[in-house]
């Protein structure tokens, strides 16, 4: 539910009101979030070094939340407190993975995550009136793309996360959403958008930040 379930709601309605590559800033929150409870809550040990890099990492995002405010004024921020308590969710989840799990394998914690999920996601589904929508194209064409993320973005990639986390420290393995911002950030580009100054010195500091969380 912290991992996968709740998020995707929070962020697929947070980004009704702010656009994409804000909620991937945002989303750079948790690192933070993760050193928080897994100090408090869970009692794990991070180094100094880690915790630098963590605050670093936060600094850049900082940065680059400071620039789209400035060239989005008409976005409605206050629902980016959405993408902030999905931040939360995923911090938990790591921690609770890490302590908990970390003697099963990676496929295995998919599999059960998502076959937990099932059934309440099914009854969403049937409550919104789905059915009644689904012979039309961009409806169809909407599934399309929901099952590229269900299966690309959210299976595999949660597959690889896990390995990740067994592997690693949970502020680390948490870190690699300070790089969802540089690689949104490219795709824009792509897309013939342009990068000012102060975003790339925002991604600058956040891979810095990224660097000093791996080291050991």
């Amino acid at each position: 539910m912290f991992g996968t379930f709740i998020p995707a709601f929070l962020f697929a309605m947070a980004q009704t009101q702010i656009d994409s590559s804000v909620s991937s800033i945002l989303n750079s929150l948790t690192p933070l979030n993760t050193l928080i409870i897994g100090t408090f809550a869970f009692g794990l040990q991070f180094k100094r070094i880690q915790i630098i890099g963590v605050f670093i990492g936060f600094l850049g995002t900082s940065l680059l939340i400071f620039n789209g405010a400035i060239h989005h004024p008409e976005q409605n921020y206050y629902y980016a407190i959405l993408v902030l308590i999905a931040t939360i969710c995923y911090a938990t989840n790591v921690n609770l993975i890490k302590r908990y799990l970390s003697d099963l394998s990676p496929l295995s914690i998919s599999t059960g995550n998502f076959t937990l999920m099932l059934v309440p996601a099914l009854v969403i589904l049937f409550s919104t009136g789905f059915m009644n929508t689904m012979h039309k194209v961009e409806v169809q064409s909407a599934v399309f793309y929901i099952m590229i993320l269900g299966i690309v973005e959210t299976g595999i990639a949660n597959i690889i996360f896990f390995k990740l986390i067994q592997m690693a420290t949970p502020v680390f393995a948490t870190s690699v959403t300070y790089l969802i911002p540089v690689v949104a950030f490219f795709w824009g580009m792509l897309d013939e958008e342009m990068l000012t100054i102060v975003q790339l010195l925002g991604a600058s500091v956040i891979l810095f930040g990224v660097y000093l969380t791996s080291k050991k």
